[in-house]
């Protein structure tokens, strides 16, 4: 866990950590079932048993939304891969590229770009950043099922091949373990790297992801790829990571709007948000039970037994400047998840900065506040202007304290 006491010798807010509660009601009809599977071992918990909770948590009426959620900033696919589409969103040819690697997990790469307001897209590009691409991860089909991590790695270094040969890397959620690899992998093309939201070492902290996978045995998993042939679908597993369905409430507090509840406004910002999160991506079998078991099951991440690209990861070869971004009431990555990060690679205590701050998961890729406050600042920070990038690390955003 994260140790307090440093915390309280580095003058760092120890409440965020105190306050933190990673098991809320983000996952409320799971809950009851935690104790019964922690206490059940992976022989005893047998194929047929996870495929009856499948179904229970899962239901047999769910079906895939019929329209991918469109991007709101004009953009150009700069190379197609069989993983994944390059989106440009470039208005300049001077610097190093940026390329934000999105989350390949259950949502598409569209939160990146929701809405006018809502776009972290937006917020890099009018912050500073002209050269700027995405990774825009594709849902997997049939034929993807056997793809595996080092696919993906390797289709990541085809991109900033394509770039150039050096990015600075912005790895968001799932997104960001993938990238903190990569600059571990190939030490040399990462010149600045983000990690927002990003699971690192699982065993620093507790979520409510890491628990519910924590608690359940590995044939559960397993049999989720076999209900899907080979895949994980999407709308099929939905209701697993987060409710099926979010109030109003829920979804103005993630995206911390200033639109009232029940204004035109806010309406059409919803029916956005909802078109969005009803949307899933299909991941390969193979990928998703790597990341089950490797990264969050062994953590083998953090304690340096990940094989990656035929070489065994070592954390300690990543010596960029890295910017770390937390949310405070992440229900899904616990901060210290990610904080663990500063003391896994070898950057100068002086090259890294992290920042807290008070939302949600979401929120920090499309909550405006975080949009209008904390991506400038990481702008700032990734072109060389901010004048505290010298400064001794510490969490920011104090001022946003509920």
């Amino acid at each position: 866990m994260f140790d307090l006491a440093q915390c309280e010798a580095e003058n760092l807010d120890v409440n965020y950590f105190t306050m933190y509660e990673p098991t809320g009601r983000q996952f409320p009809h799971l809950a009851f079932l935690w104790p019964a599977l922690a206490a059940t071992s992976a022989s005893e918990f047998a194929a047929s048993a996870a495929k009856q909770f499948s179904g229970l948590a899962f239901g047999a009426q769910a079906s895939p939304a019929t329209a991918e959620p469109k991007w709101t900033t004009p953009n150009a696919v700069a190379l197609e891969l069989k993983t994944v589409r390059l989106r440009d969103f470039t208005t300049g040819r001077d610097g190093i590229p940026t390329l934000v690697c999105a989350p390949f997990a259950l949502h598409g790469a569209a939160v990146v770009d929701l809405a006018p307001g809502h776009s972290l897209v937006a917020a890099l590009r009018d912050a500073g950043l002209r050269r700027l691409l995405v990774t825009d991860w594709r849902s997997a089909d049939a034929d993807m099922r056997f793809l595996a991590i080092d696919d993906y790695l390797a289709d990541l270094n085809v991109l900033v091949d394509q770039l150039g040969g050096m990015v600075d890397l912005v790895g968001l959620c799932q997104g960001g373990w993938m990238s903190l690899l990569y600059a571990a992998r190939f030490p040399t093309k990462v010149h600045k790297l983000v990690l927002a939201g990003a699971p690192i070492d699982i065993a620093a902290g507790q979520s409510g992801l890491s628990a519910l996978v924590d608690a359940s045995p590995l044939e559960l998993f397993q049999e989720l790829v076999k209900l899907g042939d080979g895949r994980v679908l999407g709308h099929k597993v939905l209701n697993l990571w987060g409710p099926e369905i979010l109030d109003s409430e829920d979804i103005h507090q993630l995206l911390q709007t200033q639109q009232p509840i029940g204004s035109p406004a806010f309406a059409k910002l919803e029916a956005i948000f909802r078109d969005w999160y009803a949307w899933t991506v299909d991941l390969p079998g193979t990928y998703y039970l790597e990341v089950i078991e490797r990264l969050y099951k062994r953590n083998e991440l953090a304690t340096g037994n990940f094989v990656a690209l035929g070489e065994t990861i070592d954390l300690a070869n990543v010596r960029a400047p890295v910017f770390l971004l937390a949310a405070r009431d992440d229900e899904l990555v616990a901060p210290a998840q990610l904080f663990a990060t500063e003391r896994l690679i070898n950057t100068p205590p002086h090259k890294i900065r992290k920042d807290m701050v008070p939302c949600r998961h979401v929120g920090l890729f499309m909550g405006r506040a975080v949009l209008n406050k904390s991506w400038p600042r990481i702008v700032r920070w990734i072109v060389g202007s901010d004048a505290s990038e010298n400064a001794k690390p510490q969490l920011g955003s104090v001022s946003q304290r509920r």
